[in-house]
């Protein structure tokens, strides 16, 4: 719960405002300042595109938005990009209010909840760490620290042993293992081979997905516009056929779909694997008026929720999630 004034409240956004810009110059793709979002790209020729409106849900005082996770029911949790607090919210109700107060000198990008243990997983950026906090009161649960020296900790996906992290200036994964009751256990590297393990100057490995219940991760590597599968126990890539996917940013599984954000093309590309997972056709492309360079992507039922991240926006009027029908 917040116990600030509003003018400490306003001291930090400011301070936070300034996070974001730094942690832009550290590697994320954001358009010059004033630029307007590229429009939606064309979707081939055999895909649908749907358009929807959809509901808009604001994050009362945030200085940023990036990750969005969905819990238990139609609760979902949304970070602030620029000072690490966590927002909890309804998408069924359309209202978001602060839960966690977040210490000084955090971030919060990709997040994900684990509804079994009531553990909220947050990726730390450029902090090379990631927070682990109790999605019953908020409190801290484990600071964990990942990698050292250049690193931005991206996002993050659960599977039935524990938590996955990218770092987008490294070609590795992390993997905090979650045992009974919610233990933490020690920290793994895994070092990536194959296509997904090119690291340019610009943004590399970025949002993460899992599916084959868990036996197969799929990473989305922004430099490269493209998908790729990961054994977890090798770390051996492989390339996954698709059109090329521009600004591709936060990925989920539901199954044989994969829903993959297009953060400055303002949509979402609905793609359907092959079983082997070889390949994907991008069966549709969703696309919203409330789209305002959106990151990551939660699934309730058939809605999409996502935070609208407003990379390079002029002094943007607050932060939101929208909600869009995932068709």
């Amino acid at each position: 719960m917040n116990t600030d004034s509003p003018s400490t409240r306003s001291r930090r956004h400011g301070l936070a405002r300034a996070a974001v810009a730094v942690v832009a110059t550290g590697g994320l793709l954001l358009p010059a300042a004033g630029a307007v979002a590229a429009q939606p790209a064309a979707p081939p020729a055999n895909a649908a595109s749907s358009q929807q409106q959809g509901a808009f849900i604001p994050l009362p005082g945030a200085s940023g938005a990036e990750g969005i996770a969905a819990g238990k029911g139609s609760t979902f949790y949304a970070g602030d990009l620029g000072d690490g607090d966590i927002y909890r919210g309804d998408v069924r109700k359309g209202t978001a209010d602060l839960f966690i107060d977040a210490p000084e000198g955090r971030v919060a990008v990709g997040l994900k909840a684990d509804v079994r243990n009531d553990l909220l997983f947050v990726s730390g950026g450029p902090t090379g760490q990631a927070y682990v906090y109790d999605t019953r009161t908020g409190a801290p649960v484990a600071d964990v620290q990942l990698a050292t020296g250049d690193a931005f900790i991206n996002d993050v996906t659960l599977t039935k042993d524990g938590a996955w992290f990218t770092n987008s200036r490294s070609a590795e994964l992390y993997f905090l293992p979650v045992g009974p009751k919610g233990a933490l256990g020690e920290v793994e590297t895994i070092t990536l081979t194959g296509p997904a393990a090119l690291v340019t100057p610009g943004f590399n490995l970025n949002g993460i997905t899992s599916v084959d219940g868990g036996d197969t991760l799929i990473v989305a590597h922004s430099a490269n516009q493209a998908l790729y599968t990961v054994d977890p126990a090798t770390g051996a890539s492989a390339a996954i056929t698709t059109v090329a996917l521009p600004a591709v940013d936060g990925i989920l599984a539901q199954g044989d779909t994969v829903y993959a954000v297009q953060n400055r093309l303002n949509q979402v590309s609905r793609i359907s694997l092959s079983e082997d997972r070889s390949s994907g056709e991008v069966e549709d492309v969703i696309t919203s008026p409330l789209f305002d360079v959106p990151t990551t992507v939660a699934l309730f039922g058939n809605t999409l929720a996502l935070a609208n991240a407003k990379f390079g926006a002029v002094d943007p009027d607050g932060y939101e999630v929208v909600t869009t029908s995932a068709r």
